[in-house]
């Protein structure tokens, strides 16, 4: 009883030790699962007279297969005291890989000279052992797989006839598939907008059968419910929600959602979460029952086809109707020159074409986490075409801006959790075009705050984490009134300036 309970207080409580090791198991866990088939097809083969191997060859395989066993069980059981698994398939998978090490052990000592000749009826037990050893293996390496990916992972895409014949229920492709939109105006802003987000980004590690951080994102009661740290959100306050937190943190950030290798949500989807929530987070809403502001209208529009959305509705400023489309995503620029985007491929860019038939580009810095100062200096070469820039995460300072500020066309700049300060952002007054910026994570003050009022074309700009206040916020709202701000503000700042222009008291 002492044990047991010692046991359940080792696995509320597990140590960063425990769980060090936990993470190892997914390594460890192949190493048996090649062992024992190598073993299983070399005595096929001996059996059909194929292969010709010697009887301690096989019998090597079968001791690292045993011993590779147990030591995924035990890297599996220190992974699981992390919790967010479910029981039921995780008992199953735990006793189905104890099963695979106990079986591997028998079927080596069977096999081996100094022990083989002590137990009695060896011959006959050794074929049994390894049979069930790796017939245990394919359920035990079935259950993993649902318990990181879903019960149906492996069978989700039987095609027909093979689903009929091995009694699987039909696809449920309603569940997984967003739901054609064709007026965005009239679209369910969760079931057809946020679900297909979260079902694509968030609910293979967060389910019935997964729920890592006691989280489950598969229904709305359970999206409402929030995880062991509590709500995931709060209506109205989407920056200040831990969905959107995380989202926005950096990619190496242990706390960073969805994790580093996992596909992550795109700019548009985590402004569409954002909305969702600053409206108030409504599980039955349309679209035109919400405000539409000038930083989600596209996005929505995209969603629709490219037409009006929230016609009529007053967007935050106070401007109706469907904002016009930047001039520059519609110019006729010349191709870029072939030998400059491999210089910039060279240096870990991505060079992404917009839309088809025509020559804006979106230049991407995701895999270049080192691009410097220096290398920024390649930027100016595609001074037309550069329409997009995301420099988000590297090792960029206020010098690489002045090459930036050479982009004439420039509609969108990430420059998030980089070096830029004060000083950069007035390098940016010639940019006519820019209407996104991101400045995330920078240090930034009101003092360049001063500077992107001469932006007369910016349309929404990401504050979070930096150091303006709000008086600064409010004297830039003061000269940019249709400016869309996100973070920055305490949330009922923010919610005043969303649906008012500066007061008098704002005013210097």
């Amino acid at each position: 009883m002492n044990t047991f309970i010692l046991l359940q207080a080792a696995s509320a409580q597990p140590s960063d030790w425990a769980l060090f090791f936990g993470r190892f198991h997914p390594l460890i866990v192949h190493l048996p699962i090649g062992f024992l088939l190598i073993a299983g097809l070399l005595e096929v083969g001996r059996w059909l007279g194929k292969v010709s191997i010697s009887e301690s060859a096989i019998t090597s395989i079968l001791f690292w297969s045993a011993v590779s066993a147990t030591l995924a069980c035990v890297f599996g059981y220190l992974l699981s005291l992390g919790g967010g698994y479910e029981k039921d398939i995780l008992d199953e998978h735990m006793w189905q890989g104890i099963g695979v090490a106990v079986f591997a052990w028998i079927a080596w000592a069977v096999k081996s000279d100094w022990l083989g000749d002590r137990i009695p009826f060896s011959s006959a037990l050794y074929v049994p052992a390894l049979g069930l050893s790796l017939l245990l293996l394919m359920a035990a390496g079935h259950h993993g797989g649902s318990l990181t990916h879903g019960s149906d992972y492996l069978t989700q895409y039987t095609p027909e006839p093979f689903r009929s014949l091995a009694g699987i229920p039909p696809r449920k492709e309603t569940e997984i598939a967003a739901k054609p939109i064709t007026d965005v105006n009239q679209a369910l802003v969760y079931e057809q907008i946020v679900n297909p987000i979260l079902q694509s980004r968030c609910v293979q590690c967060h389910n019935a059968e997964k729920s890592k951080g006691d989280l489950r994102m598969d229904t709305p009661d359970m999206l409402k419910k929030g995880g062991e740290d509590g709500p995931i959100f709060v209506a109205g306050k989407g920056v200040d929600s831990e969905m959107i937190k995380r989202c926005l943190l950096p990619v190496e950030d242990e706390h960073h959602m969805p994790p580093k290798g996992k596909t992550q949500l795109t700019d548009e989807q985590v402004t569409l979460l954002t909305w969702w929530i600053d409206q108030g987070a409504s599980f039955d809403k349309k679209v035109a029952d919400l405000k539409v502001n000038d930083a989600v209208r596209p996005v929505l529009a995209a969603l629709g086809g490219g037409g009006p959305v929230g016609d009529g509705q007053v967007a935050a400023g106070g401007s109706s109707g469907p904002a016009p489309i930047s001039p520059v995503l519609t110019m006729k620029l010349p191709a870029a020159d072939p030998k400059v985007v491999d210089e910039l491929k060279r240096v870990n860019l991505l060079v992404l074409p917009l839309a088809k038939e025509q020559n804006q580009l979106e230049i991407n810095a995701v895999n270049a986490s080192n691009f410097s100062d220096a290398q920024a200096a390649l930027l100016p070469k595609l001074t037309e075409q550069i329409v997009w820039l995301k420099l988000g995460d590297t090792q960029i300072t206020d010098a690489a801006l002045a090459q930036v500020a050479k982009l004439r066309n420039l509609q969108k700049l990430h420059l998030e959790q980089t070096k830029v300060t004060d000083a950069g952002l007035k390098q940016l007054r010639g940019l006519a075009h820019l209407e996104y910026l991101n400045l995330y994570g920078t240090a930034v003050t009101d003092a360049g705050l001063t500077e992107l009022a001469n932006l007369k074309s910016l349309k929404t700009v990401y504050l979070w984490q930096t150091k303006v206040t709000d008086a600064g916020i409010a004297n830039l709202k003061k000269n940019l009134p249709n400016l869309e701000i996100v973070g920055g503000m305490d949330a009922k700042t923010i919610a005043e300036f969303a649906k008012v222009a500066p007061t008098d008291e704002t005013k210097e």
